[in-house]
C-alpha cells in the first residue's frame, strides 16, 4: 500500500496529472490513512522486526559509548575466556579418567596443546539449572558459607550484565600441603537457551594487587555449564572445567591430587547448600 501511496503522490507532481479532477484529494486520503494505519498498537511483523533490531543496535552503541577503554578490556576477556572455554569442553578428545565419587561425578583431566593440564568435573544435581546459576551467580558473594575451600569472593566490579570482575580467597587444603591462595578474575554469564555458563580467566584490577602473606594464584580458562536433563529438566547436569596454576614449588602429583578433590568437594558441598535452601524455603510459614 505505501509504495502504491508514493506512486500517487509522484504522479500529481507531473502539471497535467495535478489537474485531473479528485487525484490530489485522493492522494491526500491514501496517505493519511496508511499513517493512521502504521501508527496503531500491533504493528506488522516487518516494522516489529526493524524496530527490535533497531533497538538492539542503539543498545549496543550506547553501551560501547559509556564504558571505559578498561571496562571494554574486561567485556572482551570475559567473552574470550566463555568461548575458549565452550571449545575446550566441546572437545572430547584426549579426556583421561582421574576419578568417580561414589555418588558418579567424575573428573577428568586433559593436556592442552599449551602444555598445560586442565580438569572437568561432570555431575548430576537434582535441582533447576535456573537455581543453581542464582546460588553460583547471583549469591556468588556468598559461596565462602558453603564452600569450606572457598574463604571469601567478592564483587570488585560490575560491568554491564554479563561482565564482573572478583576476588577470591582459598582456604588451605587439610594437612596444610597447600596454603592459602588469592586470585582475581573477570568473569562472563551468559544463558543461552536453557543453558547457563559461567566462564572466567585471570586478569588485573587497581583495587586489588598482590597481598602480603598470600600468593596470587592464576586462573586460567575456566567455565561452568548447566544444562538441564533431557527427560527431567527439574535435574542439571553440571560440567565445571578447572585451569589453575597455583604457584609456589609444589610437586605436580599433589597439585592433581588437590585439583581433583576440590572438583569432588565443590559437587558435594553444592548440593548440600541446595538442600539446606529448598529445606528453608519449605520452612517458611504460607
Amino acid at each position: 500500500m505505501l509504495p502504491a501511496t508514493f506512486k500517487l503522490c509522484a504522479g500529481i507532481s507531473y502539471r497535467h496529472m495535478s489537474n485531473m479532477t479528485g487525484i490530489r484529494k485522493n492522494a491526500m486520503v491514501a496517505i493519511n490513512q496508511e499513517l493512521i494505519r502504521l501508527a496503531r498498537p500491533e504493528p506488522t511483523n516487518w516494522t516489529g522486526q526493524v524496530r527490535r533490531r533497531s533497538s538492539l543496535l542503539s543498545s549496543r552503541i550506547q553501551e560501547n559509548d559509556v564504558y571505559s577503554a578498561e571496562e571494554k578490556l574486561y567485556v572482551k576477556q570475559g567473552d574470550q575466556a566463555l568461548q575458549m572455554g565452550i571449545s575446550i569442553l566441546s572437545d572430547q578428545e584426549g579426556w583421561t579418567l582421574e576419578t568417580t565419587a561414589a555418588n558418579g561425578d567424575k573428573v577428568f583431566s586433559k593436556m592442552l596443546p599449551d602444555n598445560r593440564k586442565v580438569f572437568k568435573l561432570e555431575g548430576m544435581i537434582e535441582q533447576p539449572p535456573d537455581s543453581l546459576y542464582g546460588e553460583l551467580v547471583v549469591n556468588m558473594e556468598q559461596m565462602g558459607d558453603w564452600n569450606p575451600n572457598v574463604k571469601q569472593v567478592k564483587v570488585l566490579q560490575r560491568v554491564g550484565q554479563h561482565t564482573m570482575v572478583t576476588h577470591e580467597v582459598s582456604a588451605e587444603t587439610p594437612g596444610k600441603v597447600v596454603g592459602p591462595r588469592d586470585f582475581v578474575s573477570v568473569r562472563c554469564t551468559k544463558r543461552r537457551g536453557s543453558s547457563c555458563f559461567l566462564a572466567g580467566m585471570s586478569t588485573q584490577h587497581p583495587n586489588m594487587p598482590e597481598q602480603k602473606g598470600v600468593i596470587r594464584a592464576e586462573n586460567g580458562v575456566t567455565c561452568i555449564v548447566l544444562k538441564p536433563c533431557a527427560d527431567e529438566p527439574n535435574k542439571t547436569k553440571l560440567t565445571w572445567l578447572l585451569n589453575l596454576d597455583l604457584k609456589g614449588w609444589i610437586p605436580k602429583t599433589v597439585i592433581n591430587r588437590v585439583l581433583s578433590q576440590t572438583l569432588v568437594d565443590f559437587a558435594k558441598h553444592l548440593r548440600l547448600r541446595m538442600a539446606d535452601t529448598v529445606s528453608m524455603e519449605m520452612a517458611q510459614p504460607c
